[in-house]
């Protein structure tokens, strides 16, 4: 940018403006001069009142006076000649600012030629002493201050004084700077107020005289030199993006998101500045630092002037690098250059994402990485801002050789090397601004130092990092990859590669990075990062160059290495920034897919990921992985049998027969995909990524179900291209030698990740085998480690209703195996202490339920097993009465033994939806319309349309309403088809909330199976009369017993006379005459007993008259009482009102007859049972902006893309709106049932085309 113009720096060398006449006299007579001299200055500085005069009166004087100052700043600090000599000249420099009377006249008539005199005197001070203190320490601070004033206050400074301003920072700054650092030393004191003061006075001569271009030379190469002291990159920072926050403000207007600063920081920039002049700056700033990179090599840093000064002992022996602390920091000034780079990418892209804490989010070696030292502000980079772009991205760094990578916040997981591992960040992911530049343009300008910076310390094998044409070669190498890049362009970047330094990958005689191990992997995972954001942020149809991408690949296929060139905060950083990464479209991108599947094997199914605690937050790591792992697993399924470029084969292994760095085709990575999963699904203990994981692994089935399905009509059809013939379990590249049984005998929290990936791989990858393996692993922990978690419990649940749609072929205990878990997951729910009972308990309960009612939708066969029909029943008995009425510790309770309670009315709300379920569903889903309408097509027209009695109208019907919110509709005749007319018939139509439903029911007492059997009731008639009824035998009967007569009378016995002792003659002849009488009747009563006895035995046996016979069937019913007697709804308590209540009877019977009540019934009809939204879908080209031009596009399919087509096929599928039954856009015609005659039913319909206006997409899920 200078090559052009003359540096300064000789100018300075030579420059004699800081001595003095009493330097060419001796020691003491100079100091006894400066003594007596300046004493009584500075005591008059010190007691002078308001309008006391100075000393010195003309110019002469003055000028005599300040060489004997001049002479006094380099005088030892024991005494006080040296801070008079500072308080005279810091006073006088103020007369550009605001003349006092201290001030002699002659500095106050020409300040500007004075302060360039006195500013050269005061570099002696900042000469270091031999043995300093903490008095020059603060000298040097009083002048900085007085400095800073100056520049902030003055008005009236000329252009020459500006200049000798700036040559005076830059001089005292190389003086104090250059040199190694000293341990406690005043430059280690001074470093950040000296960078601080020179930087925020160079701002203010930005606004008021912008430097001449050999100052900005001069600045760059000195600065160059200060390197090793943390404050200046921390300074540079700080600057850097203040002025980023300014450019941007005005570049992308108010719209784009604000690169958000501290105030402090902000304040650096003068309110003055125009927009040019922070333009301007900017770019000089940013370059002002030279190349980062060079941070990272020691050699660079120590081969400057007052280095070299230093290597040469008192023997001229070369000391040792290592002997200079100052370089031990250089790894940390390294990461925070980077750091600084990485917020400036951050910026520009957009990205925005405040933080709570300094502390930078890279993955950095939080025990190995050295803290700074003397630094008390926050640097900016550490802070949080809102990434911004450049309109000036055009401009390309065409000296920088080096690549830096700065980490943008776009993984909002990664963790500070300051802050805990174990805090997880809930942040979702910043976007980057729909604004921001084009990538190419943001690494025109960052990326040489980026890329740079990504490959420091890079060591390849068979001493790749040695050969300069190694990284031109592998750039050819992907630039080749499937003929997508142009011939001029690898040309192009050919020659660019070969102007590559190889500085940072090779091996300086000088030093070896052996000496500060893995101290740099913190900037160079910083830079790897921020590419990988950068790269992520492309927008849809952006070109990059071929040159950049090739980089890009290398640097990933570099940084993912597991091997022996392993560096986990390196792979750290690639992991946490490339979520996005494959659905970029980037050209080629596909290349690194085995590579990152091989970075995910190594992290997903470790539990522990101890190799990387120390760098980044572990759940922060899986979490970004399994994103990646997200976008990686339609790969296979989308290219099948197409192999993967593979570069450099073999160049990252020593084994010639290792697997990774061959071609493999796409197919055969799925286990390896699926062992991914499935070993993190083992492993991982985050709620956030279980879930994930969850949803991953029910994606992954049911991709695998639809393509065999595919496949399978493909095999039918007589296709030939059947991808799934030939892949096997053997393709993968995973060994299966370990043998044995297919389950793990050893718990899974005692088993390395090797070893389940090792049973894994075991397991087909077809779509059976997944979904029983999903099965298994999803029942076992929804049972153990995932019932007292509800996000977990409830994503599991979702899955296991996922896998139950699945249409694949599974074994009926599988399937039991998944109704069984669910079931005693509720079981365990239920159990809980009360304490323990909540919202989001019953929560989980219910969501069970639902997902029970799923799995019996859709299998149901599975109640045909009476295990699996008892436990259901037992469960959904549990979820309404809570409790079973069976259980091993107690005896069968009864329904009405039971008091009711339910865990919650949610809970029994979901249990009942179970049993009906159960009761109403089962065989009869899914519905003749489909998921078009959930409810029964029939109503009251339809029965009477298609039923074959002619008497049956609509009036036939009987209305009762229960609970004042079902309508019952009840047709007491048979419809006169396959229906037993003999049995008691009803058919019903249930209005309720959920919607319409249509029952047809007999009352039979039989089993229907046994009716074939049974033959017509004929009763068993009576057996013959046995008339033998054997012996007869003739027994007198006594009043009395016959012990009465052997007991002896009594006198009392005697008193009472006989009969024949009181009888005279007329009772004598009564007693004769009552005598006759019984005789007579004892005659007539036998004769009466004997006739009747022949009678009996004349008439025939059984008496026809007498005889009992059973009634014929009854052939008319009352089928709708009937039906509400035998369900409890008609009863004298039902039918009663409730006491002290408002609400009518359960029960009541409504009349038909009124008028308008058919049409308030068809108005009902015409309420959607579901809720329902309409979506208006149209296609827009580019460029088209009008209402007309957009609806236009729909007039035909021809004219719209047949993406869009098949974009609106995955939403739905269309219909014809006149015979539609479900929602088509209008209430006038929808839900509509009975809208086509029979004639028009029995035309042949066409297809519905595209085209045609009554036409709909609609889309529902099936709900159960």
């Amino acid at each position: 940018m200078y090559s052009e113009w003359r540096s300064l720096h000789l100018v300075i060398q030579n420059d004699q403006g800081n001595t003095s006449v009493l330097h060419s006299y001796p020691e003491n007579v100079g100091r006894e001069v400066a003594n007596a001299v300046v004493r009584p200055l500075g005591q008059a500085l010190i007691t002078s009142s308001v309008g006391s005069e100075s000393l010195l009166k003309t110019d002469k004087e003055v000028k005599w006076t300040m060489e004997v100052v001049c002479y006094g700043l380099t005088l030892p600090l024991d005494g006080d000649t040296v801070k008079y000599c500072v308080d005279v000249y810091t006073d006088w420099i103020m007369a550009l600012v605001l003349p006092k009377d201290s001030i002699p006249l002659p500095v106050i008539k020409e300040p500007n030629l004075y302060v360039q005199n006195i500013l050269k005197h005061l570099q002696n001070l900042f000469v270091p002493r031999p043995d300093p203190g903490s008095s020059q320490i603060r000298l040097c601070l009083q002048v900085l201050k007085a400095v800073q004033k100056l520049a902030r206050e003055s008005t009236i400074m000329a252009r020459e004084t500006w200049e000798v301003l700036l040559l005076f920072l830059l001089q005292i700054n190389d003086t104090l700077l250059a040199a190694p650092t000293v341990q406690g030393g005043i430059a280690e004191n001074l470093a950040e107020k000296l960078i601080g003061v020179l930087f925020e006075v160079w701002l203010l001569a930005c606004t008021r005289c912008f430097p001449t271009p050999p100052y900005w030379k001069t600045a760059k190469e000195m600065v160059a030199n200060w390197r090793h002291h943390p404050a200046v990159v921390e300074q540079w920072s700080k600057v850097i993006c203040a002025l980023t926050s300014r450019l941007l403000r005005f570049t992308y207007g108010p719209s784009f998101p604000p690169f958000k600063i501290p105030d402090e920081d902000a304040g650096l920039i003068p309110p003055e500045m125009d927009n040019e002049c922070v333009a301007q700056t900017w770019f000089r700033f940013l370059h002002m630092l030279s190349n980062p990179v060079d941070l990272s090599n020691p050699a660079i840093i120590s081969s400057t002037p007052k280095f070299q000064e230093q290597f040469l002992n008192v023997s001229g022996m070369t000391q040792e690098l290592n002997q200079y602390p100052c370089l031990k920091h250089l790894p940390q000034i390294f990461f925070r250059a980077m750091r600084g780079i990485s917020c400036l990418v951050d910026a520009f892209l957009g990205i925005s994402r405040p933080r709570s804490d300094s502390a930078p989010p890279t993955p950095v070696n939080r025990l190995s990485m050295p803290q700074s030292t003397a630094i008390n502000t926050t640097p900016p980079h550490n802070r949080r801002h809102r990434a911004v772009t450049v309109n000036k991205a055009t401009m390309k760094t065409s000296t920088v050789t080096t690549a830096h990578t700065s980490k943008v916040q776009h993984q909002p997981s990664s963790t500070s090397p300051l802050s805990s591992p174990n805090q997880t960040s809930s942040e979702p992911r910043p976007l980057p601004a729909p604004r921001r530049p084009k990538v190419n343009s943001i690494l025109n300008l960052f990326g040489s130092w980026l890329f740079d910076a990504a490959f420091v310390h890079c060591k390849l094998h068979n001493g790749i990092n040695r050969d300069s044409s190694m990284t031109a070669s592998f750039i050819q190498i992907l630039l080749s990859y499937k003929s997508s890049i142009a011939t001029q362009a690898s040309v192009e970047f050919r020659r660019k590669g070969s102007q590559m330094s190889t500085d940072t990958m090779a091996s300086n005689p000088m030093f070896d990075a052996s000496e500060f191990p893995d101290n740099y992997e913190a900037g160079r995972a910083e830079a790897c990062g921020t590419l990988c954001r950068i790269f992520c942020s492309k927008k849809t149809g952006e070109e990059i160059l071929p040159a950049y991408l090739s980089r890009f690949y290398m640097l990933l296929i570099q940084g993912l290495q597991i091997a022996d060139f392993v560096c986990h905060p390196v792979l750290a950083s690639v992991i946490l920034n490339s979520p996005p990464l494959f659905c970029c479209d980037l050209k080629g991108i596909d290349v690194v897919v085995p590579y990152f599947i091989s970075a995910l094997e190594t992290i997903l199914p470790d539990r522990e990921l101890s190799k990387f605690k120390i760098y980044v937050n572990p759940t922060e790591l899986r979490r970004a992985s399994i994103n990646i792992l997200l976008s990686l697993l339609p790969l296979p399924h989308h290219f099948g049998t197409i192999k993967s470029e593979v570069v450099l084969e073999g160049k990252f292994s020593n084994d010639d027969s290792s697997t990774y760095d061959k071609p493999v085709t796409f197919l055969s990575l799925k286990l390896r995909l699926v062992n991914i999963l499935i070993g993190a699904l083992q492993t991982e203990t985050d709620p956030n990524n279980t879930q994930m994981i969850l949803g991953a692994m029910l994606n992954i089935v049911q991709d695998s179900a639809l393509l065999e399905a595919i496949g399978c009509q493909m095999e039918t059809n007589g296709g030939e291209n059947n991808l799934f013939k030939s892949h096997s379990r053997t393709n993968s590249g995973i060994s299966t030698a370990s043998g044995g049984s297919t389950e793990p005998t050893t718990p899974d929290s005692e088993r390395p990740a090797q070893a389940l990936l090792r049973d894994y791989a075991l397991n087909t990858d077809t779509a059976a085998g997944l979904l029983i393996r999903s099965i298994h692993l999803v029942t076992q922990r929804l049972n153990s480690q995932w019932r007292q978690d509800m996000s977990i419990s409830l994503a599991a649940l979702e899955l296991l209703s996922g896998l139950a749609k699945v249409k694949v072929a599974v074994d009926s205990s599988d399937r039991k195996r998944a109704i069984s878990s669910v079931c005693s997951y509720i079981v365990y729910q239920c159990s809980r202490p009360a304490p323990l009972h909540s919202r989001d308990l019953h929560s989980m309960i219910v969501a069970a339920f639902q997902c029970l009612c799923v799995w019996l939708t859709e299998h149901p066969d599975m109640l045909d097993e009476k295990d699996c029909l008892k436990e259901v029943l037992e469960i959904v008995e549990l979820g309404i009465s809570g409790s079973k009425s069976k259980s091993s510790e107690q005896e069968v309770k009864y329904k009405g033994d039971k008091e009711p309670n339910p865990a919650s009315m949610r809970v029994k709300d979901a249990a009942e939806a179970t049993l009906t379920c159960i009761m109403q569903l089962l065989g009869a889903f899914p519905s003749p319309s489909g998921p078009a309408s959930p409810c029964s097509l029939v109503n009251e027209t339809t029965l009477i349309k298609y039923s074959r009695l002619p008497t049956i109208n609509k009036h036939s019907f009987r209305y009762f309403v229960l609970d004042n919110s079902v309508i019952l509709a009840m047709l007491e005749q048979p419809l006169g088809n396959e229906q037993n007319d003999s049995f008691p018939s009803v058919t019903i139509l249930i209005r309720g909330t959920s919607g319409r439903f249509a029952w047809a029911q007999q009352l039979c007492l039989l089993p229907r199976g046994a009716k074939a059997n049974q033959k017509t009731f004929i009763p068993e008639p009576r057996p013959a009369p046995k008339n033998d009824v054997g012996l007869k035998y003739s027994v007198k009967h006594r009043p009395f017993p016959e012990e009465v007569d052997k007991i002896p009378f009594v006198k009392a016995d005697l008193s009472i006379p006989d009969l024949h002792e009181i009888v005279n003659e007329e009772l004598e002849e009564r007693h004769e005459k009552l005598r006759n009488g019984m005789a007579q009747q004892i005659v007539f009563e036998t004769s009466i007993d004997q006739q009747s006895e022949e009678e009996w035995r004349k008439k025939s046996f059984p008496d026809p008259i007498t005889e009992c016979k059973p009634p014929p069937p009854a052939q008319e019913f009352q089928t709708a009482r009937l039906f509400l007697s035998h369900f409890g709804f008609l009863s004298l308590e039902a039918l009663k009102e409730p006491a002290n209540s408002r609400l009518p009877p359960h029960l009541i019977a409504l009349d038909s007859a009124l008028p308008g009540f058919f049409d308030d019934l068809g108005y009902l009809d015409l309420l959607p049972c579901r809720p329902f939204d309409t979506v208006f879908i149209f296609y827009m080209k580019a460029g088209q902006k009008t209402s007309q031009e957009i609806l236009k596009n729909m007039e035909s399919s021809r004219i719209v893309q047949p993406h869009f087509l098949e974009f609106l096929l995955s939403l739905g599928w269309s219909v014809d709106v006149g015979k539609h039954p479900g929602w088509t856009g209008h209430v006038s015609t929808s839900w509509s049932i009975n809208s086509c005659s029979d004639e028009e039913g029995s035309e042949q319909e066409p297809q519905p085309s595209h085209e045609a206006h009554t036409n709909t997409s609609y889309r529902l899920d099936q709900l159960v």
